[in-house]
């Protein structure tokens, strides 16, 4: 059975990357991590939900995105692998923040993921000398 528990660590390190990369059509409220340990997925190293409009509108909500981090793949990886991942669920909210999705294949692919995981470490680098300098 799968087990679900709130990931204070992980949002920290999406709104750094949110703000980091300047993907400002990511509403960092609207936003939730979680760490899932039990699943028996084994090639799925974290996924994202994303809350529809008819419950947006049932409920009278904002969009919301929730990201699973599922600890037996996730945790172990380096702290760079865990930041691509986390790219890689970012890249999957679109412009629009309603609660849809882009799908793996136009956007959401390696070469991308490779891309704005660069850019992360380069903005990090130079963040580090400005506060060196």
């Amino acid at each position: 059975m799968i087990e679900y528990f709130p990931a204070a660590d992980i949002k920290s390190r999406v709104d750094e990357i949110i703000d980091t990369l300047h993907f400002d059509h990511c509403r960092p409220r609207g936003i939730y991590c979680v760490r899932s340990r039990g699943s028996q997925a084994r090639r799925t190293i974290a996924r994202i939900h994303g809350l529809g409009r008819i419950w947006q509108l049932a409920m009278d909500i904002e969009a919301t995105y929730i990201i699973e981090v599922i600890s037996e793949q996730f945790d172990p990886l380096s702290r760079d692998g865990q930041d691509r991942v986390l790219v890689h669920e970012l890249l999957h909210i679109p412009h629009g923040f309603q609660g849809g999705f882009r799908h793996h294949g136009n956007y959401v692919t390696r070469d991308n993921v490779d891309v704005w995981f660069r850019r992360l470490q380069d903005k990090r680098r130079d963040f580090g000398r400005i506060r060196k300098g």
